[in-house]
Parts: C-alpha cells; sequence; structure tokens
C-alpha cells in the first residue's frame, strides 16, 4: 500500500496536515538534540527520508543517521531526495531495507532511535519496541511521534476530518483513496499517549514522557533505558 503512493507521499502529508507535519518534526528532532546522547541515530519507519534529513540538519555536524524501512518504493524516493541534494549533501545519512519487527543491526548499535508514525504499521508493537531497544546503547533514548486522541473539544471536527473529508482530497491527491481510509482506522483504534506510554515502559524503558501536540491530535513520547530521573511521568 505505502508503495502505491510513495510518489505522492510527501505531497498529500503537506496539504492534509496544512503544513504542521513540519512542526511536528522540528519537535522531534528539538527533542532529540536535547535528550540523546551523542552518537549514531536509527529513525525507523523512514519512508521518504523526511525524518533522516530534518535529524541531519539539526543535530551535530557529522552525526551518523541511518534510516530503515521495509517499503523500497519509499526509500527509493528517500535516496532521489538526498541525490537532489548534491553531492555531498547528507553525507552522513544512510538509508537501509530493515523489517522493524527484526531490525537488521546490532545490540547497542545506536545511541538513540526515533520512530514518526511508523508504529500504528508494526503488525506487532511490542516486538517492534523490543527490537528499538535492543539496538540501543544502555544510555539509549526511543523518541515516539505518532498519532493520538485529540482533546475533547477538538474531537468531534477532527474525527469529521478523517472520516469524511480527508479520504476525498486523499484520494484526488494519491489516486488511493484506499489507503487513507486504511488510515483512518489505524488513528482510531491507536492508544492514547497515556496508554502507549505504558507500552513503552512494558518493553524495557523505565523513564517515558509524553508531550501533546496540536490539540492533542499527535503526542511526542520520550523513553530512557536509564533511571537518572524520577519514575516515568506524563506531561500534558
Amino acid at each position: 500500500m505505502f508503495g502505491r503512493i510513495a510518489r505522492r507521499y510527501d505531497l498529500a502529508n503537506r496539504l492534509l496536515s496544512g503544513g504542521i507535519d513540519r512542526n511536528w518534526r522540528a519537535r522531534l528532532v528539538r527533542a532529540v538534540r536535547q535528550a540523546a546522547p551523542p552518537g549514531p541515530v536509527l529513525d525507523l519507519a523512514t519512508g521518504s527520508g523526511d525524518v533522516a534529513f530534518a535529524l541531519s540538519r539539526g543535530l551535530a555536524p557529522g552525526t551518523p543517521i541511518v534510516g530503515t524501512d521495509f517499503c523500497l518504493p519509499m526509500l527509493a524516493e528517500a535516496e532521489k531526495k538526498k541525490a537532489a541534494a548534491g553531492p555531498g549533501a547528507y553525507a552522513e545519512v544512510r538509508f537501509v531495507p530493515g523489517d522493524g519487527l527484526a531490525l537488521p543491526f546490532p545490540a547497542g548499535a545506536f545511541a538513540a532511535a526515533t520512530i514518526a508514525f511508523g508504529l500504528r504499521n508494526m503488525a506487532d508493537r511490542g516486538r517492534c519496541l523490543a527490537e528499538l531497544r535492543r539496538v540501543l546503547r544502555p544510555d539509549g533514548c526511543l523518541f515516539v511521534l505518532e498519532f493520538s486522541r485529540p482533546r475533547a473539544w477538538l474531537r468531534p471536527w477532527y474525527y469529521l476530518y478523517l472520516r469524511r473529508l480527508l479520504p476525498v482530497v486523499a484520494g484526488w491527491l494519491t489516486r488511493d483513496a484506499e489507503a487513507y481510509r486504511y488510515l483512518n482506522r489505524t488513528i482510531e483504534e491507536f492508544p492514547g499517549a497515556e496508554a502507549l506510554s505504558g507500552e513503552i515502559r512494558a518493553a524495557g524503558f523505565p523513564r517515558v514522557s509524553a508531550v501533546r501536540l496540536s490539540g492533542g491530535i499527535v503526542a511526542l513520547h520520550e523513553a530512557h533505558l536509564t533511571v537518572q530521573a524520577p519514575s516515568s511521568s506524563f506531561r500534558a
């Protein structure tokens, strides 16, 4: 399904989010910059590479960034962007095919890992989170940016948009409305920020916090393998 919409994926994201997806990525990058130890960063479910490129721009120069995804057409789009940026641009970014349930990396390979709007698509969230924990160093951090449950005042309008308007517009843009009906279903069925924080803790991250963005439409989770601060907290 993602292969079918790969070429128009970025355009659809910009229009359907009203451009606010850039702000969400910026918050993710800022969190990584402030909280993660120095070292290589994995971006799982990297898709067309937007998060990987944003990390490259926002982190210390030379920080190795590895983007991985099992959808080869999406990785092809990421490689096109890298090539279009010119020789030497994003030299520290590389893209590797990989399954989120069986990552092709050794234990402890990364200082930090990110996954933006990809955890919903994993067949087994617990197994994916366990794999992310495995490939992190003992002092590593995980950052999960994902759709969540909007606040009560926004909920009726948000779900009206998801169910009625989004599939029509997305179908016109991508010629694949069914892909965005799938998106609707996964968003509505996905746990809220507090429940997802619990799943992340259960995967072996003792310190987890979350912040709601854009009225709760999305949430940014930050998870640490070290217990250097009071046990997991939830920030509204």
